[in-house]
């Protein structure tokens, strides 16, 4: 609602029951839930395995309609998620030409060398493993004869120009068709098990976030106060981390993507952490904006704010669950983007975040579906999880961001804020 004598909007009506935690009411790690059971952890294992054929049959269907025989992925989440062998980021630069695959139309081969082939084996048992010792482009020829492929749909978004050139001078007889997006649109309809990893690495966050309260006080660092919570995501119940801990005090905290440094925490100052967890290949992606000490008016406005554009979104997504149920399409990415823009913009005193509200998170942390200006205009799927993180930034001075990751399921009629910390204002350092 506006009010008719400002013009600013009524944040009261949007930012829903937002309260000031002092310390003996911050959240104790206790209050989320508990790290994965080992019981859990081989579960979520079978129902990998058990979903691998539908997902490999729809890609084979994509195959068929496009006109081709093979498809070359060289993504390591899109080995992981088709294959079962668990690369990564870390593991990539290092990897040489291992990790790749090719999708035929009966069989997928797995390229692997000697420090591989152990690990295919085990984890990938439904895939041939094709030994490698040389480059890519020296061994192409033979592996598109050994699979009989004629027509291959590559990942043209992750192969050098270069290597694109050698591939067709190797197998001149082989058409390289360049795709982008098939397995991407694929991993953004998210399976129930796969939503369960993702809120179990969420809740490593809150539990880690929640522990390390008592430790941010004026004159810690960012970068100590960084390793602390990696630690306490290490030791409870993380593989590893998404990505490196943001933590960054007063005004570094208008750098959207910054890395902590030895700047000391000051009381009078915002301290805003963006870091996430993995559990079996999941991730989380969280970011909380606290105040150092009591909480500077204007801080205390933007960080209103900014809840209210999040708020407006969560109340659009639940309201279009019910509509989607009966046939309706859910929102668009690009729409609610604007949406919670406009509640900034409506304010007229801040500017408005230049990244986009949010982004789809699996076995990569950022995937489809999109949720800003320039992603696809296209209805949410049924069921998926993407975060929503408006901010606002001001150069120089300070900057809120609050992200939470949110599962809908519409046949479920659910809409779900798996960040269970609370978006509170959380004053910490007295």
């Amino acid at each position: 609602m506006t009010d008719t004598t400002t013009g600013r909007l009524d944040l009261g009506d949007l930012a829903h029951d937002l309260r000031t935690l002092m310390p003996n009411e911050w959240p104790h790690p206790a209050d989320f839930p508990a790290p994965p059971t080992a019981a859990d952890r081989q579960r979520w294992a079978e129902a990998d395995r058990a979903a691998r054929p539908e997902r490999l049959a729809k890609l084979r269907q994509r195959m068929a309609q496009e006109g081709v025989d093979g498809y070359f992925g060289l993504r390591w989440e899109h080995m992981r998620y088709l294959t079962g062998l668990p690369f990564d980021e870390a593991e990539v630069s290092g990897s040489g030409e291992s990790g790749k695959f090719l999708v035929g139309m009966q069989q997928v081969w797995l390229i692997a060398d000697s420090r591989y082939t152990i690990a295919a084996r085990r984890e990938a048992p439904d895939t041939t493993l094709y030994e490698i010792y040389a480059q890519l482009y020296e061994f192409w020829g033979d592996l598109v004869a050994t699979a009989g492929v004629k027509r291959v749909a590559v990942e043209a978004m992750t192969i050098p120009h270069l290597t694109w050139q050698r591939l067709q001078q190797a197998a001149p007889d082989v058409e390289l068709i360049p795709v982008e997006g098939w397995v991407e649109d694929q991993r953004q309809h998210k399976d129930p098990t796969e939503l369960e990893r993702v809120a179990a690495a969420s809740a490593v966050g809150d539990r880690a976030l929640a522990g390390l309260l008592p430790s941010i006080r004026p004159g810690v660092t960012e970068i100590e106060l960084a390793l602390d919570l990696e630690w306490r995501m290490r030791t409870g119940g993380a593989d590893r981390l998404a990505f490196d801990v943001a933590c960054l005090a007063g005004a570094e905290a208008a750098l959207p993507h910054g890395s902590p440094s030895r700047r000391p925490v000051e009381l009078g100052h915002v301290l805003l952490f963006d870091f996430g967890a993995q559990v079996e290949g999941y991730r989380s992606d969280m970011t909380r904006t606290l105040f150092v000490g009591e909480p500077r008016e204007r801080d205390r406005e933007i960080y209103r704010l900014v809840a209210a554009a999040q708020d407006i979104v969560f109340d659009r997504l639940w309201e279009s669950i019910p509509a989607a149920q009966r046939g309706a399409a859910m929102p668009t990415g690009p729409s609610l983007d604007q949406l919670a823009r406009d509640v900034i913009e409506a304010d007229g005193r801040f500017p408005v975040y230049g990244h986009g509200l949010g982004h789809g998170i699996g076995l990569a942390t950022h995937e489809l579906p999109g949720l800003g200006k320039r992603s696809p205009d296209v209805p949410l799927p049924r069921r998926t999880v993407f975060s929503v993180e408006p901010g606002i930034y001001i150069e120089g001075e300070t900057g809120v961001r609050i992200e939470d990751l949110v599962v809908v399921d519409v046949d479920a009629g659910r809409m779900d804020r798996v960040t269970q910390f609370p978006r509170d204002e959380v004053v910490v350092g007295i």
